[in-house]
């Protein structure tokens, strides 16, 4: 007898071929039958109607820390997501000094918009190596998960808080690279790194991994070259504007060192800027010439995020800002009441220099969301430019007033600028590109500011219904076998004879996502936006059901995936 067996769906393996009608038998966490499966199962599904799909693979997540209170990824188990990729950025856990956790905890409530509380009552901290931290997690997880190694925790583990700010030495690239080695061997799915100008940590210092030259860079690559089933993940300033010739040389040096797929996030597409999209995949043809492979991650959704003028946001990334922003609240609030300083914040974030951080400057454009004082009552859910006009005052003044009588605590919602026919029609042609690929979502960071992990249904009820830029058969395939091979993960990312049963059933006359609510759930009462999600009827992670009928079931079938006994080299050249 099988363990599970699902009856008369609609299968779209991965592969993107056609889909068809045929059943799925699972036993001991193994795909073993599709098609006509006579042999009963322990559990059955009658998925008539349904599509059976892979599990999605999300190749961009940073669940390194909230696993430890969900180990469900939640919510993107709601969304078909089996196989998370997280250590991305240059942001691990591990390695660590006890003395530092502190500094990573700070840092990483900076950098990805964990709240600090959550680090400190959700996480253990009883690790110091990379491969101990694998251990805490393994045994305990609702989904498939791994880990990339960050260059913050190797630079901060060899050189301490008081060479931080420098170029490091041989001998302690040498001690790095040694790190990274026993990193790679305990399971680190490879290296990941940020040269982003946008990127402080908590003491609001540029991290640690800015200070990197060219020979540190290039010795990590090496070092990944010489551990099977590794990848390399990377940012810097151009993924945030445009690449410059010396990014791009040193991305290409990057993958054809490492002789491993290189991928970045994130290509942002606009049909007002078409040379800015093909400057960036510009990167993968130099790097293909070289011998490497660049992959640019593009999401293939609009992901809402809010702003504040209280916490670290978007805004406070705007050049020139910080020196505002960066003050104690009641100084904030006092030269955000200036007419003067209004005047130069304004300027600055419609100069040029401002770069993608103008899209921001459209002020009339905001929506106010949540509102905390009388003076506000009335505004939640009506855009800054309609206020404006009813008040006669510019929109930009407008929007001060309104954040300065909640004390600065008012949830802003920007439209987006970017959701015209033209753009969506170049996004499309960007996921046809094999220079680029479909994820991104950064589920597990900047919890209270956006919800990326809602894509998956979101692209499916797109596809199925609204816009259908592409077939369900081709957006399955972007979303399960193609970040499986990216990867090189063994045995997932299809649904096929031998494949691990990582299976996502859904009903795709209604599937999709709930809008983003915001919940008080995480460790220390602090919030986070989450989006259910709409005609998710299974998900199966190793065979095993995790989502029922869009519920989790609580189970914990889920696979930490190491280097080389999970994964292969996927080479380039």
């Amino acid at each position: 007898m099988l363990d599970y067996v699902i009856r008369s769906g609609t299968v779209v393996d991965g592969t993107g071929a056609a889909a068809r009608r045929a059943d799925v038998g699972v036993r001991d966490g193994r795909i073993v039958a599709v098609g006509d499966v006579t042999e009963e199962g322990a559990r059955e599904l009658d998925a008539e109607g349904l599509m059976v799909a892979p599990g999605i693979v999300d190749p961009h997540t940073h669940y390194d820390a909230q696993l430890f209170w969900d180990p469900s990824a939640s919510p993107s188990n709601l969304h078909g997501v089996t196989t998370i990729i997280g250590g991305n950025c240059g942001f691990t856990l591990a390695p660590l000094n006890a003395e530092d956790a502190d500094y990573i905890r700070r840092m990483m409530a900076k950098v990805e918009g964990m709240p600090l509380a959550a680090l400190e009552n959700g996480v253990p901290w009883n690790w110091s190596t990379f491969g101990e931290y694998l251990g805490r997690l393994e045994g305990n997880l609702g989904v498939n998960a791994g880990f990339l190694v960050g260059h913050c925790a190797l630079r901060r583990k060899v050189m301490g808080a008081e060479r931080s700010s420098e170029v490091a030495t041989d001998e302690e690239i040498s001690s790095m690279r040694a790190l990274l080695s026993d990193s790679l061997d305990a399971g680190g799915l490879g290296f990941s790194s940020s040269q982003s100008r946008t990127h402080s940590d908590g003491d609001g210092n540029p991290i640690n991994s800015r200070n990197a030259d060219r020979r540190e860079m290039l010795a990590f690559c090496e070092e990944v070259r010489d551990h099977e089933g590794t990848t390399l993940e990377y940012i810097t300033n151009g993924c945030l504007d445009i690449f410059s010739d010396e990014e791009i040389d040193l991305m290409a040096a990057m993958t054809s060192t490492a002789r491993r797929p290189l991928n970045w996030n994130l290509l942002t597409i606009d049909s007002r800027a078409p040379e800015k999209m093909a400057r960036q995949l510009e990167a993968s043809t130099v790097a293909a010439a070289a011998g490497g492979r660049i992959v640019a991650l593009t999401m293939p959704t609009l992901v809402p995020m809010n702003m504040s003028f209280l916490n670290h946001c978007a805004l406070f990334l705007i050049p020139g800002w910080i020196e505002v922003l960066g003050l104690a609240v009641p100084e904030r609030i006092d030269k955000l009441r200036d007419p003067e300083v209004r005047r130069q914040l304004n300027d600055l974030a419609h100069a040029e220099q401002a770069g993608v951080f103008r899209r921001l400057a459209g002020w009339g454009n905001y929506v106010i969301g949540d509102t905390f004082s009388e003076a506000n009552d009335g505004l939640e859910w009506r855009d800054v430019a309609g206020i404006a006009a009813e008040r006669g005052t510019e929109p930009f003044d407008t929007l001060l007033d309104i954040v300065i009588a909640d004390d600065l605590r008012t949830v802003l919602w920007p439209k987006p600028t970017d959701r015209d026919d033209a753009t969506w029609a170049l996004r499309a042609e960007a996921w046809q590109d094999p220079r680029a690929m479909v994820g991104g979502s950064d589920a597990g960071a900047h919890l209270d500011r956006m919800c990326g992990s809602n894509y998956p249904t979101a692209f499916l009820g797109d596809c199925l219904r609204n816009r259908k830029l592409v077939p369900v058969e081709r957006a399955i395939e972007m979303m399960t076998r193609q970040p499986a091979e990216l990867f090189g993960l063994r045995d997932r990312g299809l649904v096929a004879d031998g494949m691990r049963a990582d299976l996502f059933v859904f009903d795709p006359e209604t599937v999709a996502s709930e809008p983003a609510r915001l919940l008080y759930d995480l460790p220390g009462g602090t919030p986070r936006l989450f989006a259910e999600s709409i005609g998710v009827v299974r998900v199966l992670v190793n065979g095993v059901e995790t989502i029922v009928d869009g519920k989790p079931t609580g189970e914990t079938p889920g696979a930490l995936l190491r280097s080389g006994r999970d994964t292969y080299s996927v080479l380039t050249g």
